[in-house]
């Protein structure tokens, strides 16, 4: 593929992620669905479900396992992408 095209397609995507953040709630409001249903199941619940004293790692390792391994996919993902985009060996 072309590597204009492919600027074409990353600069779609970048546009296309930049609405979906614009939808988003502003960071620290109180009345998000984040601050006000989720985060109180965590403190609340942390130690009787997961068993570990740390909230940290009760969060990380028992709810949102599934949720870490993605973030890690998605960053290899995207270096493989620059990779290919720039056209490194």
């Amino acid at each position: 593929m072309n590597k204009k095209i492919s600027m074409v397609l990353v600069g779609i995507v970048g546009a296309i992620m930049a609405i979906a953040v614009a939808d988003m709630p502003d960071f620290g409001d109180p009345e998000s669905p984040a601050s006000s249903h989720v985060s109180p199941t965590y403190i609340l619940e942390a130690y009787d479900v997961a068993g570990v004293h740390n909230m940290v790692t009760a969060v990380l390792v028992y709810w949102r396992a599934y949720d870490t391994f993605g973030e890690i996919t998605v960053i290899f993902a995207a270096g493989i992408a620059i990779m290919a985009l720039l056209g490194w060996d």
